[in-house]
């Protein structure tokens, strides 16, 4: 059942996530694991169903193979949702390409233009996006972690006749610098949009997922690229959302009360996992999305952990998060820490407030993220 008509979604997944550090050595970063259930793509993914979004498009330029074989091998199966690859798509639907469920095979995909910011993504994009009957755009980031259903926005959205809708939360104010500050009236109407702001004059921020009128989307669009590559930034907050505000053009905030959470540093990975932990859980485990191999994690209360494999005898793990196929020898000792698939923390070793990375095997003692940039 559509419960969103008329929009189609856009999926941003191109950052190279160098903020992320040695988590994305090896994987991008749409692909990190998260909350020892699923990797931080997936809740994008999630939303999207569950919101009865009809059409997805994936924007994606780093190592998207990979990306692409994660998301044909776990959400192409759901009927209400055709995931569409962009100028990728025929080729991998093709009579001789992969099937649902099946991944690209480790094949090249065709060059893509490099794009500067989020707005050129738009752009390389836009014959997929603004494609006939798209009356929304449904805007996306991969790397955002929260469960939310589009509809109450969309028909908010729709009712106020807006040109664009965005979501806000509202922080600490100490913590607005970290985000696009946005400034409302007392109609929830957006007067400014301000990036990173050194001095925060609100302590609203924007979510990073918006609805456009495709419209009007497609006008400034236009109008910013008619700017030349160095008139404007690429970018959708620092570019789209205020040239539309300048413009006069209708741009309404949409309360997210929810838990939501931006992942776009080590530091803020391993804070926003544990603090899932807490009671009652911001995200309960049940209601996580499942891609990781293995049985659902669960949430151990006498350790305080969310456990996605188990902890052997004479082992203590506290306060921390154990990813499937993440051990723990016994002797070792985790606490406030974060346990990836396929690490080991080796008999004897403390790892405490830190990470122990997909792969690693841990022989001498952690404490705290520092270590990690070495």
């Amino acid at each position: 059942m559509v419960s969103l008509p008329g929009v189609r979604g856009a999926l941003l997944a191109g950052g190279l996530g160098q903020r992320m550090g040695p988590l994305t050595a090896e994987v991008c970063k749409p692909l990190v694991p998260y909350a020892a259930s699923c990797r931080l793509v997936d809740f994008s993914l999630a939303n999207a169903v569950r919101s009865g979004l009809s059409e997805l498009v994936l924007l994606s330029l780093h190592r998207e193979s990979d990306l692409v074989d994660h998301l044909l091998r776990h959400w192409d199966h759901h009927p209400g949702t055709r995931l569409h690859f962009g100028p990728h798509d025929a080729l991998l639907r093709s009579g001789g390409g992969p099937g649902p469920g099946h991944g690209p095979g480790g094949r090249l995909l065709p060059a893509r233009p490099a794009e500067r910011g989020t707005a050129d993504a738009l752009l390389a994009n836009e014959e997929y996006l603004f494609a006939p009957g798209a009356r929304d755009l449904l805007v996306q980031h991969a790397d955002h972690v929260y469960l939310f259903d589009y509809g109450p926005m969309l028909a908010a959205h729709r009712g106020s006749d807006a040109d664009c809708t965005i979501g806000v939360q509202r922080v600490e104010r100490r913590y607005v610098r970290l985000f696009g500050m946005v400034e409302v009236d007392e109609r929830w109407r957006v007067r400014a949009l301000v990036e990173k702001p050194e001095n925060p004059t609100s302590d609203l921020v924007f979510t990073a997922f918006c609805l456009f009128r495709t419209e009007a989307l497609r006008e400034v669009l236009g109008t910013l690229a008619a700017r030349g590559a160095d008139g404007w930034q690429h970018d959708i907050s620092r570019d789209v959302l205020p040239e539309l505000i300048a413009a006069g053009r209708t741009v309404t905030a949409f309360p997210v009360d929810e838990y939501w959470a931006d992942i776009g540093t080590v530091e803020r990975y391993h804070s926003e996992q544990l603090r899932l932990l807490g009671q009652p859980h911001p995200l309960p485990p049940a209601l996580l999305p499942r891609t990781l191999p293995g049985a659902a994690p669960r949430f151990a209360p006498e350790s305080g952990s969310l456990l996605g494999g188990p902890v052997p005898d004479g082992a203590t793990v506290r306060d921390s998060v154990l990813h499937p196929g993440g051990r723990v020898e016994p002797g070792a000792r985790v606490e406030r820490s974060v346990v990836l698939p396929g690490a080991t923390v080796a008999a004897g070793v403390t790892v405490r407030d830190s990470l122990v990375l997909a792969g690693e095997r841990l022989t001498a003692d952690r404490e705290g993220l520092a270590p990690l940039a070495e």
